[in-house]
């Protein structure tokens, strides 16, 4: 099969904004930007990952529907892919550049402030359009503000949705449809989204911390994170993708993680590689006592002889539509950096009723071997997806 290469990633979270910056504070386990805010939650300050960063305007030229955080945001993550874009835009034409992103929340939040405005006042402001919070806008918006002709679609399976947009571009690439795909995801924080999930008990105010016996659940975090995917040689290799979906409940994980080991002993067996071969996986990691309890299962199942591992969620809250493409290129910052791993930041505090992980340490680095990566996702009912990166050097 044809090759698939990542470029350089266009990435804005609350680490910061751009590769270089990104780089710095995720190596440094920087959990500054992960603060209590009032009025998300009704009764509680809630912690969550802002995004700090200024964001573009939209031209007013683009009307209401397009004027959303959940796009600015989107929009300074492809300011800084520009140049690969419209490079590919150039040598292929329009129609020969694909988009594919994933989101959970598109402009929810300007939904929310136009219901509020309706209590208030009685109506809905002048300055709000329904299809600001359609959940497929993301994709046809970036398409009509790049001018690009080819394929253009929003993928939502929450938590694996920009994981899946990264499969999808592959898919594309592969079918002939397009010679590159503009894929990741974006998510924005929103109310709906907070409250939703501090319904589950799945959120806690303290700060995130993964597999330890002291979890209390997520933070919710903001992020765009997005790829120029083609078929020209580059830095990082796309290699491998499994995907399941185990259909076990709407919102808890399969107990044992069987639908979650289809996806990552697939994604092995498209890359055509041995768990020996993985020498550090980025774990979906939630911190809440469901998901990691599943999670240590797999891992150890599937590496019985132990690989690094790492949750970076704590450094930059659960960016949920995003979280997929914002982890994955967090593999590609350690494949193209000095050799350091994500850290695992937690108290230390490992959980006796979970299988034993090797959670990588402050400047730990990969082995002395080939650089090859595991990134995880699973999502609501049973959605799963495990990517494999590679070095190309």
């Amino acid at each position: 099969m044809t090759p698939c290469f990542l470029g350089r990633p266009g990435l804005v979270s609350a680490l910061g904004e751009g590769v270089e910056a990104t780089r710095a504070a995720l190596f440094a386990g920087d959990t500054s930007g992960m603060v209590l805010e009032d009025g998300l939650l009704p009764a509680a300050p809630a912690r969550v990952g802002r995004v700090r960063a200024a964001l573009p305007e939209i031209p007013a030229s683009f009307g209401v529907a397009a004027q959303s955080r959940n796009n600015r945001l989107l929009l300074a993550a492809i300011a800084q892919i520009a140049d690969q874009i419209e490079a590919a835009k150039a040598r292929f034409g329009a129609d020969r550049v694909g988009i594919v992103l994933g989101t959970s929340t598109s402009g929810v939040a300007e939904g929310e402030a136009a219901i509020a405005a309706f209590h208030r006042d009685g109506c809905v402001p002048a300055g709000f359009d329904y299809g600001q919070m359609e959940i497929g806008a993301p994709a046809p918006f970036l398409a009509r503000y790049l001018g690009l002709l080819g394929p253009a679609y929003t993928v939502s399976t929450a938590c694996t949705s920009g994981a899946k947009a990264l499969a999808s571009a592959r898919n594309l690439l592969r079918l002939g449809l397009v010679d590159a795909v503009i894929a990741g995801g974006v998510d924005t924080l929103c109310r709906l989204t907070i409250n939703g999930f501090a319904a589950l008990e799945s959120t806690t105010a303290d700060l995130t911390n993964p597999l330890s016996a002291n979890r209390h659940g997520i933070n919710i975090g903001e992020a765009a994170a997005v790829f120029l995917v083609t078929r020209d040689e580059g830095e990082v290799q796309l290699l491998g993708i499994g995907e399941s979906s185990d259909a076990h409940h709407m919102s808890a994980p399969e107990p044992e993680g069987r639908g979650a080991e289809l996806a990552l002993r697939a994604a092995l067996s498209d890359a055509g590689l041995t768990p020996k071969d993985i020498t550090y996986i980025n774990l979906h990691a939630t911190a809440t006592p469901k998901n990691d309890e599943m999670e240590s299962r797999v891992v150890s199942r599937v590496f019985p002889d132990g690989v690094p591992v790492s949750g970076t969620k704590p450094m930059t809250g659960h960016t949920l539509g995003a979280a997929g493409a914002l982890e994955a290129a967090f593999c590609w910052l350690a494949l193209t950096g000095d050799g350091r791993l994500p850290p695992h930041v937690w108290d230390g505090a490992a959980d006796p009723a979970l299988p034993p992980l090797s959670t990588v340490l402050a400047d730990q680095r990969f082995a002395d071997q080939a650089r090859v990566v595991m990134s995880n996702s699973f999502a609501f009912g049973g959605n799963n997806i495990s990517l494999i990166l590679r070095e190309n050097r």
